[in-house]
């Protein structure tokens, strides 16, 4: 039986174990995500900026976009079908898959003064599954305690425009009802972070005043919960003072500066987590696909000290975050974690994002149990108070 078909669950691969294992091993080898990967290796080699352009767009379609392997589409010869992928990509994606690499690519870099470059942006790919993987991952035949779809009761960390969303609570409600979602946690920015048009507390109040009104009007359809993404800043403080944190039903303490730096912030990261109020760490590295590596930190010790405080680690499912990966839940997993997954969604089409962090926890085979967005009403709604009422401790 293929890897390919394992992964999919095909019924040969009842045991939940082996399938588990099959899945792991498509991951390590997705070719949809190792391609755009060699797309965006072309990408920064390129003289103009037109050509630049082209292998990024190229690279994403292959990447985000497409819901079929490359394989498949090689082999049917039909890869060209898709709008915008050329002779180009076509070429770079048939070495890749008939010869496990590009020997195109090679030749490109070999001319490029600046290869480690190349390497730096390499380093910042880890980690990322494509469309393609995630849908198999989301289908996998994994066991029945692994967290999957139908257990989700609704996504944590999302943005409207009260900062830098494009749609209303309302509308992000009603998009969730449509998605069958009973719980929702509206996380606009907090004021620290002013170019996300972060809230003020006077606007934070407005905004408590209009999810009051939408969650009457939904009578119980689904329950809007009043959330804030607090900025943790240099020493692991957070941009809004304890008495200011009390005013939301919870806090997502997530970093939003020195991102790109290689110096050890474990004690930032600590020092965060152990902030009163806080119920999620928010996509914890703050790395973005082929941008930035995120914060570099001791992952164990941060990860062991949110499991003693109860706070939940978020897997962040914007495609470009992917914030943490699978490698990094199981570590998380292993020291005691609950779990957040979220879209980080900025409108309603980006609510979908939260198939990638189920997708990623079904890799680490996170059980539903240890997944807030999967704890029943009297469960979830416990555990928020227990974040508020925490105290500073060390």
């Amino acid at each position: 039986m293929s890897t390919i078909a394992a992964a999919a669950g095909v019924k040969l691969a009842t045991h939940p174990s082996a399938a588990r294992r099959a899945l792991r091993r498509h991951v390590d080898e997705d070719l949809n995500i190792i391609a755009a990967g060699l797309l965006q290796d072309l990408a920064l080699v390129q003289s103009n900026e037109r050509s630049r352009f082209g292998y990024k767009r190229a690279a994403k379609i292959i990447g985000a976009v497409l819901d079929r392997s490359v394989r498949e589409l090689i082999a049917e010869g039909t890869l060209r079908d898709v709008p915008f992928l050329g002779a180009s990509t076509e070429r770079v994606v048939s070495e890749l898959v008939r010869e496990g690499e590009s020997p195109s690519v090679h030749k490109a870099l070999a001319a490029y003064a600046k290869r480690s470059d190349v390497e730096k942006r390499r380093g910042f790919r880890r980690g990322f599954l494509s469309r393609h993987t995630m849908r198999l991952a989301l289908d996998a035949k994994l066991g029945a305690g692994v967290i999957a779809v139908t257990r989700f009761r609704g996504d944590l960390q999302m943005h409207t425009t009260w900062s830098d969303g494009v749609e209303s609570v309302a509308a992000m409600a009603n998009a969730a009802i449509a998605l069958g979602w009973t719980r929702i946690g509206v996380t606009d920015h907090s004021y620290g972070l002013p170019i996300a048009r972060g809230m003020s507390m006077a606007a934070a109040a407005q905004q408590h005043a209009e999810i009051d009104a939408v969650n009457e009007s939904l009578a119980g359809r689904v329950r809007v919960y009043k959330g804030v993404e607090a900025n943790i800043l240099a020493d692991g403080s957070l941009d809004l003072n304890e008495e200011e944190r009390r005013a939301f039903e919870y806090v997502v303490a997530s970093p939003h500066s020195l991102l790109r730096r290689d110096t050890d912030q474990t004690v930032r990261m600590v020092t965060a987590v152990r902030e009163p109020g806080v119920a999620i760490l928010g996509h914890p590295q703050g790395r973005m696909y082929n941008s930035r590596p995120g914060v570099a930190a001791d992952w164990p010790k941060v990860f062991r000290e949110a499991a003693r405080v109860g706070v939940a680690v978020e897997i962040d499912g914007n495609w470009h975050r992917q914030d943490i990966d699978y490698q990094l839940a199981e570590v998380a997993l292993a020291e005691g974690c609950v779990f957040a997954l979220d879209s980080d969604a900025h409108s309603i089409g980006e609510l979908a994002f939260t198939d990638y962090s189920i997708a990623h926890a079904r890799i680490a085979g996170v059980p539903a149990d240890r997944v807030v967005n999967c704890w029943d009403d009297a469960r979830f709604d416990g555990w928020l108070r227990e974040r508020r009422g925490r105290v500073r401790r060390r």
